[in-house]
């Protein structure tokens, strides 16, 4: 199986490398895909230091986009599946494999952390049972974490789903539409490391769009 990581990343040079490398260590045969988000720090630099193919967006388009990007490229290079990863550090390579494997009864798997919610802060916690609890019910199937952007994905869902949304909604849109399209979704367990200093979740500003995906999706 051929396999693309697709990484979207804003300003995380200091923390980009890390990611890359432990991925070509874990999948060493996968194209690691870094797409430079607008940065303004060295973030497509250090990316291809460590490894990666980098795509820049020239002006912030936000993390949807720069997933669109990535998984454009993926299907380009003709691959069977991609995983997606945050630039952050928030996610371990090392648990990619798992994810891949999960492809063999699902077309796309969610890396969950209902495992490792003990150290997840209560607003976060909140907030992410409240999320995966409407996206499950607009996916019209459960979903343990919907916020997990720790995923692998089969290629006939990368060719068929193309949210709208371009910023963190588009996470929560692509389960939707793909759930709506009879694709399976699975999960599978992940640890995570929370407040992972490269993060730029705004929680005020992200929660009322996910509010807007909400009733869009409601209305449709």
């Amino acid at each position: 199986m051929r396999v693309c990581a697709v990484i979207p990343a804003r300003n995380a040079a200091d923390t980009v490398p890390a990611v890359v490398r432990g991925l070509r260590e874990t999948l060493p045969e996968a194209t690691v895909i870094v797409v430079d988000d607008g940065s303004t720090d060295q973030t497509g630099a250090r990316a291809a230091e460590a490894g990666a193919v980098v795509l820049r967006h020239v002006v912030n388009q936000g993390k949807g986009a720069a997933l669109q990007t990535g998984f454009d490229e993926a299907i380009r290079l003709g691959a069977d599946a991609a995983i997606a990863l945050d630039a952050d550090g928030q996610h371990d390579p090392a648990w990619a494999p798992r994810l891949l494997a999960a492809l063999a009864d699902a077309d796309v798997v969610v890396g969950s952390r209902i495992l490792s919610r003990a150290g997840m802060p209560w607003l976060r916690r909140v907030t992410n049972d409240v999320t995966s609890w409407w996206v499950s019910r607009l996916a019209r199937t459960p979903i343990e974490d919907s916020q997990s952007g720790y995923r692998a994905i089969r290629s006939p869902v990368l060719r068929r789903v193309r949210p709208v949304a371009r910023r963190f909604d588009y996470e929560s849109e692509f389960l939707v539409a793909a759930a709506r399209a009879g694709f399976r979704i699975a999960a599978a367990p992940i640890p995570t490391l929370y407040n992972a200093p490269g993060s730029h979740i705004r929680p005020v500003r992200d929660t009322v769009r996910f509010v807007g995906f909400v009733l869009r999706h409601l209305f449709r």
